[in-house]
């Protein structure tokens, strides 16, 4: 039971917390002079491949037992 309540403790703080995630530093004045070469790039290509696929691995371990 114990088990059940980490791992959806550890699933929300990891959805609440990875919409903030960033390659780099905002920009400090976006469209005005400054070193802001380039935007803001948001981590989330490889993410969602890798997160399908351990939804894939699960599933397929689920159906096994």
């Amino acid at each position: 039971m114990l088990k059940k309540y980490a791992t959806l403790i550890l699933l929300i703080l990891f959805i609440t917390f990875s919409s903030d995630a960033l390659a780099q530093t905002p920009c400090p004045n976006p469209g005005g002079p400054g070193p802001c070469n380039p935007p803001p790039v948001p981590v989330d290509g490889g993410i969602g491949i890798l997160l399908a696929i351990g939804v894939g691995y699960a599933v397929s371990k689920l159906k096994k037992d």
